[in-house]
């Protein structure tokens, strides 16, 4: 998929552990593993605004476009 979710770069930037912030924003550890790891088909705005407002990031710090061809 075209589309990268580095939340994990923004939680080692963060020193924040995945249960701090699954804990922070209201959804399970799992879940934040299915975000990091790019299986997540979609986000919710309500998920979107708490990353960002725990992380303390704009969305272009979390999500990117990266073209097939370039990965």
């Amino acid at each position: 998929m075209p589309i990268v979710i580095d939340i994990d770069v923004m939680l080692a930037r963060r020193k924040m552990s995945v249960q701090d912030f699954s804990d922070a924003i209201g959804i399970t550890p799992a879940n934040v593993a299915v975000l990091k790891n790019g299986r997540a088909k979609a986000v919710r705005f309500t998920t979107l605004d708490a990353i960002c407002r725990v992380l303390d990031c704009q969305p272009g710090d979390v999500l990117r476009y990266v073209p097939e061809e370039e990965r």
